[in-house]
């Protein structure tokens, strides 16, 4: 039972994580590498949890994220493609911008809680039959609709990118602009509309901090977890499927700390606070080891893409 109710919290914890794995992913299969995730993830955050502390309406709260970590993307987006600025750095200032956007929004929020119309509308719900089945149905099937949306935009993503016409020309935008440009792709509009999407599903994973998962208002409340998400499309080698069991694995990483103090194991916190960390670095090391056309990044990845030059 203990080790149930260890992974169903892992479930949870793992959530933001998802979702803003699943919008690196989008973002870096245009051919982009944003990485200011922690960037929009805050302002996701801090707006959702604004918007929803003033209106007490979930919906509302998840569309001003869903725009801020929007808006923070379209910043990025207008830099790197129409500007022609360098990825990293705008990524990097971006990240910087949402850092500070969240504190200035934030800082008459710092100890407020989640509406009670919010939190009662992001109770468990036990999915009937499926929730039944043994030691699956508690771990999967008995959270909360953020929780099932994360399944489902995970599946709905993996549709798209493999299954589809669309997602196709992505793909082909991310691995050689200038070919998918050639074959009448509009490759600008391609980016746009991807990294735009991408941003505010970033913003939905701060959302699920601030409304959720928390759920008050505190500073900084990522807590790094953006780097870890950028960390993670390595990981699951741009694959939004396996973008499930990596953000899993680390939301099991970032709660390990508060199970182990409830056993009689003797070990330092701040080893358990270090430990998703470390890991990801052991996760970058392992696979820039383990090279494959399978598993190898869109080859267009961080280089810009100029019309004129092609």
């Amino acid at each position: 039972m203990l080790t149930i109710s260890f992974f169903s919290a892992a479930i949870i914890a793992g959530t933001p994580l998802l979702f803003a794995t699943l919008g690196e992913i989008l973002t870096q299969k245009t051919g982009n590498l944003n990485l200011g995730v922690e960037g929009m993830m805050l302002m996701g955050a801090v707006m959702g949890f604004l918007v929803g502390f003033h209106s007490g309406n979930p919906f509302l709260a998840l569309l001003a994220a869903m725009l801020a970590g929007a808006m923070g993307a379209g910043i990025y987006a207008l830099l790197t493609i129409s500007l022609r600025a360098n990825q990293e750095v705008s990524g990097l200032a971006l990240t910087t911008f949402g850092t500070g956007f969240s504190s200035f929004l934030g800082q008459s929020l710092v100890g407020q809680v989640t509406p009670k119309s919010i939190s009662n509308f992001f109770n468990p719900i036990a999915i009937p039959g499926l929730s039944k089945i043994p030691v699956i149905g508690p771990i999967f099937f008995n959270h909360d609709v953020f929780v099932y949306f994360g399944y489902l935009t995970a599946i709905l993503l993996g549709i798209y990118l493999y299954k589809t016409q669309k997602g196709l020309n992505l793909r082909a935008v991310g691995e050689n602009p200038g070919a998918a440009d050639a074959a009448s792709i509009n490759v600008t509009l391609y980016k746009y509309v991807h990294i735009l999407l991408g941003g505010a599903l970033c913003g939905l994973g701060g959302a699920y901090l601030s409304l959720v998962y928390v759920p008050a208002w505190q500073e900084n409340i990522t807590a790094g977890r953006g780097w870890i998400a950028v960390a993670l499309v390595i990981f699951a080698v741009w694959n939004p499927y396996r973008a499930l069991f990596g953000a899993y694995l680390f939301g099991g990483l970032d709660i390990i700390g508060f199970r182990i103090q409830g056993t009689s194991i003797q070990v330092s916190q701040y080893l358990i606070d270090m430990l998703p960390y470390l890991v990801t670095i052991i996760v970058l090391v392992f696979v820039s080891f383990k090279k494959s056309q399978e598993h190898s990044p869109p080859k267009g990845l961080g280089k810009p893409y100029f019309r004129e030059e092609r």
